[in-house]
């Protein structure tokens, strides 16, 4: 059976949900902030409740960069809430974003969140939408492994500072091993650029050129 969803480029699907924090419509509530779109399994799950409070741990350093959160899945508000409860009394951190209740899998579907080789839960999907509605980032986790919500913040972080200076960023920015925090120059697209650009900028070669930003 072939699924369509949307792909890196494309604009985000509009979707009126119901959330924790009332009803929502994205991406259009959200104009204007970059957000990062994030699917669990089920509520009341050990490695969710990890992601859950790693995510809102961040949520000031997400904030920061004009990016919002909002999870989801098929589990039903109340349950959502209640969650979020035992997630505030047990553990003592109070979730703040809003969380979509998807109980009739209308945005899984949309989104290609349900993967029949791995059940009828959502996989953790994660989908980072910029400033504008456009899909830029698509991660799929299968549901055994937790996601790593630094290099989610890394990614979005990266994608604004390619956006800002029209560069790309290397493996592991702003730690890369060959040349740190340093990002990379686009290559030239010309014969004399190409002879050029070792003169504008350092690098190793003309196509692999790097500068601080």
């Amino acid at each position: 059976m072939e699924s369509s969803f949307p792909l890196i480029g494309d604009k985000m699907p509009s979707i009126t949900v119901t959330t924790t924090k009332g009803q929502m419509t994205l991406p259009e509530d959200l104009s204007g902030k970059w957000f990062v779109l994030f699917s669990h399994p089920a509520d009341y799950t050990p490695v969710c409740t990890t992601e859950f409070v790693a995510f809102q741990k961040r949520y000031d350093e997400f904030r920061a960069l004009n990016c919002e959160l909002v999870g989801m899945s098929i589990d039903q508000v109340f349950s959502h809430i209640k969650w979020m409860e035992w997630i505030k009394e047990k553990l003592d951190v109070e979730i703040e974003f809003p969380v979509i209740a998807d109980d009739m899998g209308t945005v899984a579907k949309t989104l290609g969140m349900i993967h029949p080789g791995k059940g009828t839960n959502t996989v953790r999907a994660v989908f980072i939408v910029d400033d504008k509605g456009y899909v830029r980032i698509i991660f799929y986790y299968p549901q055994e492994l937790g996601r790593n919500m630094d290099e989610i913040l890394r990614a979005v972080k990266g994608m604004q500072t390619s956006d800002k200076h029209g560069v790309a960023i290397p493996a592991g920015w702003p730690e890369n091993e060959l040349i740190k925090e340093r990002v990379i120059v686009p290559p030239a697209q010309d014969v004399d650029a190409a002879k050029k650009r070792l003169d504008e900028f350092e690098g190793f070669d003309w196509w692999f050129c790097h500068k601080k930003i």
